[in-house]
């Protein structure tokens, strides 16, 4: 299991994605709550889990490319596992209502994708980077993720992660909780 611990992920040049200049959360920090919409445009906010279930929130840079799907697609085929658990898996990214729809119903996704189009979550949550696409420079989500007990307390954090297994790992992190 490739798990990472970092709170502050730095780039040394110039090169792209860069980190903003904000610090990701820490093991032991009150999750921020937000309220986002989801693909079907229902706000979720983290404050609806508290006291009921554990979170896996995880951002993820854009939808419908290659590593962003694969890691969509195992967490949903996970979800019944994650439920048995009391855990509810959450993506973020800056992409719109409209896209997660489509991104959604073409994969068969079961993992609930909320939209942070000004980017204000993944700021508070440090996650937010500079990319170049197409020529452009955008913001988006880096590709991290928290586990947020029932407490609403970030009990595990990891940044740059890998999107093959990594939602069996964060499973296998979530058991080891409860």
């Amino acid at each position: 299991m490739r798990l990472q611990m970092e709170t502050k992920v730095e780039f040394t040049d110039s090169s792209f994605p860069r980190k903003l200049q904000f610090d990701m959360l820490n093991i032991g920090d009150a999750a921020p709550n937000f309220e986002l919409p989801d693909a079907d445009m229902d706000v979720v906010t983290l404050s609806q889990f508290k006291g009921r279930r554990k979170v896996v929130l995880y951002f993820y840079p854009k939808d419908d490319t290659p590593g962003c799907t694969l890691q969509a697609v195992e967490f949903s085929e996970l979800e019944e596992q994650f439920d048995k658990c009391n855990t509810v898996v959450l993506g973020v990214s800056t992409d719109d209502c409209v896209s997660h729809g489509h991104f959604r119903d073409k994969h068969g996704l079961t993992v609930r994708l909320l939209a942070d189009t000004d980017g204000e979550v993944c700021t508070r949550y440090g996650v937010l980077q500079e990319r170049e696409v197409d020529g452009k420079h955008k913001r988006m989500a880096g590709r991290s993720t928290f586990i947020i007990d029932a407490a609403g307390i970030v009990r595990h954090c990891l940044a740059g992660v890998t999107p093959k297994h990594h939602a069996q790992d964060m499973l296998n992190l979530v058991k080891e909780l409860s």
